[in-house]
């Protein structure tokens, strides 16, 4: 693995790991490397849609454009398969806090 893999994994755990604390900023951190292809990670909207998903949720007001935009460019199973695993994200944390 060449080190820009190796720091494009550490920052996706670090952000992964403050997002399962409830980080509204991580949430959006994760939401831009996800729809920018940042730092050696493919561009994955859906992914990126969950994220500025999360991070809106949680009072994130930049992520709120962010998805909006993100949207024209996704169908409308694109866009329910986001919403679907930022709800799945939010059970399973809400499960590791209980």
């Amino acid at each position: 693995m060449g080190n820009s893999m190796k720091s494009a994994a550490f920052l996706i755990e670090s952000r992964l790991a403050e997002a399962a604390n409830g980080s509204s900023n991580a949430y959006f951190d994760l939401g831009v490397i996800y729809s920018t292809g940042s730092d050696g990670i493919d561009v994955d909207l859906i992914e990126a849609h969950k994220w500025f998903n999360l991070a809106s949720l949680s009072g994130h007001d930049e992520s709120k454009t962010c998805r909006a935009e993100i949207s024209l460019e996704m169908t409308a199973r694109e866009i329910a398969e986001a919403q679907r695993e930022a709800r799945s994200w939010l059970q399973a944390t809400a499960r590791r806090a209980a």
